[in-house]
């Protein structure tokens, strides 16, 4: 069984209440799918101001050396790390050892995230708690 973000699968949970075209054909073995949505799990609503990591990457946010800070310039790191800590709980919970994450976002973001509208390397706050805990994270080739 591998978790999966819920935004991959086309459920309409993106930042901006958007819902992304299935990023992907599942197969059949793929069926053991199971969605989450780290900021949905942090208590954050959809839609929601659009958010980034500023100081940092989301191990640095885990740490308190990083924010994460909306648009509209309001803190949300406690929204971040409280769904970081969700997705994680879930994933023991289940059982899951493996999770497929989408790209270049603040929570979800493997290898890559955005500082303004810079794509630097870096993790994002869910990829960077899930990996410390010895998850095997995978980066949605989107």
């Amino acid at each position: 069984m591998r978790a999966i973000s819920a935004c991959l699968l086309g459920l309409a949970c993106r930042y901006d209440g958007a819902q992304l075209p299935s990023c992907r054909t599942f197969k059949a073995s793929d069926s053991k799918l199971i969605p989450l949505c780290p900021e949905q799990l942090g208590g954050l609503s959809t839609p929601r101001p659009k958010a980034q990591i500023t100081g940092g990457d989301g191990y640095d946010v885990l740490d308190g050396k990083a924010r994460v800070v909306t648009e509209c310039s309001s803190d949300v790191t406690a929204q971040f790390i409280r769904g970081a800590e969700e997705t994680l709980r879930l994933c023991r919970k289940l059982g899951i050892e493996e999770v497929i994450l989408k790209s270049k976002s603040p929570s979800c973001g493997v290898g890559k995230i955005y500082h303004g509208e810079t794509l630097v390397d870096g993790d994002g706050v869910t990829t960077a708690l899930l990996r410390r805990n010895g998850l095997r994270v995978i980066r949605h080739p989107d």
